[in-house]
């Protein structure tokens, strides 16, 4: 891999011996004039995971100075979440360098794909729909993922291998680029170094903030299908029986999955039973929700899906709640909390002695 490369994914071991040899000291990197892009970047980078997708540069071989400022920005991103100390921010930021990543990766060569799984200790054969894994690596890959096609036993076994294309074998590897770009952070900042950097946190702490009014500050880990509303449950069934959803019931289910964080892909892929899936329009209309004109759109209230024909089925929980995300957010605190009960430790929000 070229420097390029560990501009684009600064996280592989390639990329940090970059960062190492080229002798730029911490202190340099927070308070010297010629790194001000570089800080500006890395606060960017932040920024735009708190909104939602964070965007990778356009980058040749010969941009020195941008494959400079985007590997540098990296670290100091990283800073910066730290010396937030937030968990809401810390799995925003990580999920999104990781889709960020994935997003590249799917359109890379066969030969880079190898390459990189290679830094994670993963050694896939080639296959003629993509690669073959062996079953412990797509187990250790997958293990994170809830929807059932990821499921091994829901997955063809040939040999100890499991086959996946090139796309899917990119969405594996986001998750362990989650894994390592969340390992060690926060990492650990003194005073001083937290006031070198206020000038660019007073920006994110006001975002981060705004993000965690509208949706409040339990950011979702995972997505667990099992825990749905049975208004998203009913629309995601009627979805995969190749039903045709009301244009507000699309956008809500594709609101609310956005939110507690499918990819664009994971939701065109729900789309594919449509009678009238289009796979250009489905991209452009999951995008344009998911934020790229710039406005990231929230799913509607329970008042507004009744208002609208689709609330369904309506159960005890969803008595107790006014909107879809809340029930959600319940049922994944509860989840915790009796994970937490059944391993001898306390709940959610609890201390041992409660």
């Amino acid at each position: 891999m070229d420097e390029k490369d560990f501009a684009l994914y600064p996280y592989i071991s390639g990329a940090s011996a970059h960062v190492k040899s080229l002798g730029i000291s911490l202190d340099r990197l927070v308070t010297s004039r010629a790194m001000e892009s570089a800080r500006i970047r890395g606060k960017e980078r932040v920024m735009q995971a708190i909104e939602g997708e964070l965007f990778k540069p356009s980058l040749s071989v010969s941009d020195e100075q941008k494959i400079l400022l985007e590997l540098l920005s990296y670290p100091f991103s990283r800073i910066l979440v730290s010396c937030i100390d937030d968990s809401f921010l810390i799995r925003r930021y990580c999920l999104a360098e990781a889709v960020a990543s994935y997003k590249l990766l799917k359109t890379t060569g066969f030969d880079f794909l190898e390459a990189f799984a290679s830094d994670f200790s993963v050694y896939p054969d080639r296959s003629d729909s993509g690669f073959k894994l062996h079953f412990t690596s797509y187990i250790r890959m997958a293990s994170s993922l809830k929807a059932i096609e990821w499921k091994l036993v829901n997955r063809k076994l040939h040999r100890g291998n499991v086959n996946v294309s090139k796309e899917e074998f990119s969405r594996l590897l986001q998750e362990l680029i989650k894994e390592r770009v969340e390992h060690n952070l926060p990492m650990p900042v003194n005073e001083e170094l937290v006031q070198s950097c206020e000038p660019y946190l007073a920006d994110i702490r006001e975002l981060l903030e705004e993000r965690k009014s509208t949706f409040g500050d339990s950011e979702f880990e995972s997505v667990e299908t099992d825990l749905f509303p049975p208004c998203i449950t009913q629309a995601i069934a009627n979805t995969q029986a190749g039903v045709n959803l009301a244009h507000s019931m699309r956008f809500a289910m594709t609101a609310f999955l956005l939110t507690i964080g499918m990819t664009v892909d994971d939701i065109m892929n729900l789309f594919t039973a449509s009678p009238d899936f289009d796979i250009e329009k489905a991209r452009y209309q999951i995008e344009h929700i998911a934020g790229s004109s710039g406005t990231h759109y929230k799913p509607p209230s329970c008042s507004t899906m009744q208002t609208y024909g689709n609330c369904y089925a309506p159960d005890d929980m969803c008595k107790k709640i006014s909107h879809p995300l809340n029930y959600y957010s319940r049922k994944v605190w509860f989840r915790k909390r009796d994970a937490q009960k059944a391993t001898g430790n306390a709940g959610p929000g609890k201390t041992s002695e409660e």
